[in-house]
């Protein structure tokens, strides 16, 4: 099978790429920079981006790149960003697909679509309204909109994942400084946080992106995918450290607390997400699919620390 993967040398795409290729799939690496045979560079993505050459002759298109979300915008006008990055050329890839011939389009899209947070024990499931609540989440929502509209009128089959946080070898950001935090042995005033989260390692997500690539029961349906192991934020603290070889060094301060010192320190957005609960149901990837996270958390966090310190 020859599989279009656009973001092809990012965090997931990397890892899609070399999964794939173990798999025995052909696989067309969508870049930004030429990098040789396989690779085809489109440059920055935009509204205006070209995708004919990089779908032609593909069967399945995997559409990872996009502009993530951003703590700190340094943008002038980041919807219209968002909007052209994420929704306008999605849409118009999807086109670029269709009159290709691509029999199906896979986009990973994000549980920011469904929401920010869940109640503990009521996790978000794929027949749940959405409620995007950041242009991030909007124009990701939009993308898949237009994804499901443009692949019915031409035939083509479509599946849509939504992943919550992803973490492994590479991972950056505020998960990063996290594990470093933790593997340093620092204290730290996580110890009292009684949330539930659903991550997912990059092992678990590349797993699940291949199967959906080519089983049957994928075709036209939206997906919610994790690891099957919720943790709360004190959870998660202990396995890292587990993972890292250290004892974990956590003060019981209460989340309410540390909300109030968040809100009063300018934090309060950070803090939350160390706090709320956000938890998603995979029943439906299970049962349709028959599909298992082959990865544990504990193995992912040990995977993710050993790429880390190589890098």
């Amino acid at each position: 099978m020859k599989i279009c993967v656009t973001g092809a040398t990012g965090f997931v795409g990397a890892a899609l790429c070399d999964l794939l290729a173990v798999l025995g799939h052909s696989v067309i690496k969508v870049v930004r920079r030429d990098l040789g045979p396989g690779s085809i560079a489109v440059g920055e993505i935009s509204a205006a981006t070209s995708w004919a050459e990089a779908v032609a002759g593909c069967d399945v298109v995997v559409h990872l790149a996009a502009r993530v979300h951003v703590m700190q915008e340094t943008v002038a006008d980041p919807v219209a960003l968002f909007d052209a990055v994420n929704t306008i050329a999605t849409r118009n890839l999807v086109l670029a697909a269709a009159r290709a011939g691509v029999k199906r389009f896979v986009f990973v899209s994000t549980v920011k679509v469904n929401g920010e947070s869940t109640a503990p024990g009521h996790p978000f499931t794929e027949n749940d309204a959405p409620a995007p609540q950041d242009a991030y989440a909007w124009s990701k929502y939009q993308a898949e909109e237009e994804l499901k509209r443009l692949a019915h009128q031409h035939a083509m089959e479509f599946v849509i994942i939504r992943s919550p946080l992803v973490y492994g070898p590479g991972v950056k950001a505020n998960f990063a400084s996290l594990m470093r935090l933790v593997a340093r042995a620092w204290p730290l005033p996580l110890g009292g946080i009684h949330n539930q989260r659903s991550l997912v390692g990059l092992g678990n997500l590349v797993d699940f992106i291949a199967t959906c690539v080519a089983h049957p029961n994928a075709a036209n349906q939206t997906f919610l995918v994790s690891d099957g192991q919720d943790l709360s934020t004190t959870e998660l603290v202990r396995a890292m450290a587990c993972a890292a070889g250290v004892t974990a060094r956590l003060l019981p301060v209460p989340a309410g607390l540390l909300l109030l010192a968040g809100t009063c320190l300018g934090q309060g957005a950070a803090i939350h997400r160390l706090c709320d609960s956000l938890q998603v149901d995979i029943a439906k990837a299970r049962t349709l699919l028959g599909w298992v996270p082959p990865h544990s958390v504990s193995s992912g966090l040990v995977r993710a620390y050993k790429g880390t310190s190589k890098q």
